[in-house]
């Protein structure tokens, strides 16, 4: 069965569970190069079953977007990339207290760091392909969240790392269009994945990972800069986001310390 999306050679970090699985079986099919990372070899063969029996060429590599030079020499061996989606990510919670160093730093470090090992080696070898039919060197996409635009106390390092890469992306976009290649900023809800299962506080309007894959791979396909969904679950972020600092911290501060932490994704 032939892909219903164009891109021929495709890269995604995170490949072994939630929406990189869920990505990388959307775009598996006959003549669709699939470049897979995870941390996780199990769960990463898997996925490149699963993906090969759509007809796929997997090509699955056990690594960490947090090594530099792994994630470089990953990359520039790839060969020709028609979209990299850096969708690698980590969610941590305080339960209302306050973040503890290592935490933030780990997040930071696979959320930023991991972000930046994938998408500046992407872009360098972006840059030296020449145009497809679509006239692009190629696609870029970030896996941010809609936690990027309000900041709450039960997830600061979450909160904060994802508006770095949603706004770097976005910033981003407006210079690399002069070398013919797009980024995209993908800002999900709500998703059932294992990284949300637990979760002690209701998600409102959370859908289901292939659903979130979809929705990613159509705004990408159609060239939005930013892929913000469920609507109503981004428009509250923004209205919330909004507010002064002191009124959402009066809010967050009344809240019931266990459902403070808005693990997203």
């Amino acid at each position: 069965m032939e892909s219903s999306y164009p891109w021929r050679s495709v890269l995604i970090t995170g490949a072994s569970s939630g929406i990189g699985r869920a990505l990388a079986e959307a775009v598996a099919a006959p003549g669709v190069a699939l470049h897979l990372s995870g941390r996780d070899a199990a769960r990463l063969g898997e996925v490149e079953a699963s993906c090969a029996a759509r007809g796929a060429d997997v090509r699955p590599r056990v690594l960490d977007v947090r090594d530099q030079e792994a994630m470089r020499g990953w990359i520039a061996s790839a060969g020709p990339l028609d979209l990299v989606i850096a969708n690698a990510g980590v969610s941590a919670g305080t339960g209302g207290r306050t973040e503890a160093p290592a935490q933030a730093r780990a997040v930071f470090d696979t959320n930023l760091g991991g972000v930046l090992n994938t998408v500046l080696p992407a872009l360098e070898a972006m840059a030296a392909q020449p145009p497809g039919p679509d006239g692009l060197r190629g696609r870029v996409a970030v896996i941010a969240s809609v936690a990027a635009f309000i900041g709450v106390g039960g997830a600061p390092s979450y909160c904060a790392s994802k508006a770095a890469v949603q706004s770097w992306a976005e910033a981003l976009d407006m210079s690399e269009r002069r070398r013919g290649i797009r980024l995209h900023a993908v800002c999900p809800g709500y998703v059932r994945t294992a990284m949300t299962l637990g979760n002690r506080f209701p998600m409102p309007m959370v859908i289901g990972a292939e659903d979130a894959a979809r929705r990613t791979l159509t705004g990408i396909s159609r060239g939005k800069t930013r892929i913000a969904y469920p609507f109503l679950v981004y428009a509250a972020a923004r209205a919330v986001g909004a507010l002064p600092p002191g009124l959402r911290a009066a809010i967050f501060n009344r809240l019931p310390a266990k459902g403070a932490a808005p693990d997203l994704r």
